[in-house]
């Protein structure tokens, strides 16, 4: 089963998470780190922003993000290009040479899937992917009922998730429609995974997907099929966990060496 790790606040998850990923790059220095958009990975990458600022050399660090909106130029504000720029790659001194995003163009959208899952096996993959969860349980934009083998592909976005993506948009019709998204079977070949989540508005979810069965109607639900998965959640997230007094338990008692 994935490790629960229960903190006081997104802050504390930033940062416990960033110092496991400082210590694998410090170790490794080509460590590949997947990304991930939206609000929830922020405290981790504001974490690494100090790690850098203390010393650690992210330069030799390769990135490859989940997804990208089909038909926002790259250089809209809002394209996930721009976001990884703009939150990842410029704040933690990422060579940009280094840092992927899929190719949401949607003149040349028909081979991006899989020019990308290419770039994904030429590099060797992602050492640790770093995961949200929406409130209907999807990962990436994997939507309900994608399948627990698919590969980077387009996907429909639901109502639901482009409700929830209008924050980012001057109206909910500017949301585009469409996107390019890794796969659950391209995420699962990552060699860790780290799912965060917090607020009461993700405890129903984050729970189904560590506690509930194995299905496609909650996407999140495939980190159960993964050999090495930490899952990191606030209080407010972890209210809804049936197991959440044993996941402290085991936490508490677990050998410093393993790390997450």
């Amino acid at each position: 089963m994935a490790e629960v790790v229960i903190v006081d606040t997104p802050e504390a998850a930033g940062t416990l998470v960033a110092r496991h990923i400082a210590a694998r790059v410090r170790d490794e220095p080509a460590f590949t780190l997947g990304v991930a958009t939206g609000s929830t990975p922020l405290p981790v990458y504001a974490a690494l922003a100090r790690e850098r600022a203390a010393g650690l050399d992210l330069s030799g660090v390769t990135a490859f993000a989940l997804d990208e909106y089909v038909g926002l130029p790259e250089d809209h504000p809002e394209s996930y290009h721009s976001v990884i720029r703009r939150e990842v790659t410029e704040p933690l001194g990422l060579d940009p040479a280094r840092v992927h995003v899929p190719d949401g163009d949607a003149a040349t959208i028909a081979t991006a899937g899989e020019r990308y899952e290419a770039a994904l096996d030429a590099h060797g993959g992602v050492d640790l992917q770093l995961l949200g969860i929406g409130t209907d349980g999807h990962v990436g934009f994997n939507e309900p009922g994608s399948s627990l083998a698919s590969l980077t592909r387009i996907k429909t976005l639901t109502a639901t998730t482009r409700a929830d993506n209008a924050r980012f948009f001057d109206s909910p019709d500017e949301v585009p429609t469409h996107c390019i998204t890794q796969g659950i079977g391209t995420i699962l070949r990552a060699g860790h995974l780290v799912l965060l989540a917090f607020g009461s508005g993700k405890a129903d979810a984050i729970a189904t997907a560590v506690e509930g069965p194995i299905t496609a109607s909650v996407p999140g639900s495939c980190i159960q099929l993964h050999r090495h998965v930490t899952v990191v959640v606030d209080e407010a997230a972890a209210a809804g966990f049936e197991r959440a007094e044993y996941y402290r338990w085991v936490y508490e008692h677990k050998p410093a060496w393993q790390g997450l």
